[in-house]
């Protein structure tokens, strides 16, 4: 079992700059891919960035520019760096845990931290 818990979320005006973290434990180590998915009201949740053990990062269009992921293994965390916000990015911001089992992917998610940006 995975625990991710994320802190980070709030309001903030836009313009303006936040920092997402997600600390795991439990079987987080065995988790190659670590991520953050946002769900915006109304919408299906989607991935806003991911990067895997070895570095590799992927980012939504949405926020490729502005967004930056990291990861400190001995943390056991992931960081979202959320900058140039704007009122769109509002969402619940999700952090996520993966691994591949054969053809098959094991994925945790965290409760979620809101984050609102005013115009």
């Amino acid at each position: 079992q995975v625990q991710l818990v994320e802190s980070g979320g709030g309001l903030v005006q836009a313009g303006g700059s936040l920092r997402l973290s997600c600390v795991g434990s439990g079987s987080i180590v065995s988790m190659h891919v670590r991520g953050w998915d946002g769900q915006a009201p109304g919408k299906q949740r989607d991935l806003v960035a991911s990067m895997t053990a070895g570095g590799t990062t992927t980012y939504a269009d949405s926020g490729k520019g502005r967004f930056i992921i990291s990861r400190d293994n001995a943390k056991k965390a992931v960081y979202l760096h959320m900058n140039s916000l704007k009122p769109e990015d509002t969402a619940v911001y999700s952090c996520n845990a993966k691994r591949s089992e054969g053809i098959a992917t094991v994925g945790y998610w965290g409760q979620g931290t809101q984050v609102a940006v005013s115009s």
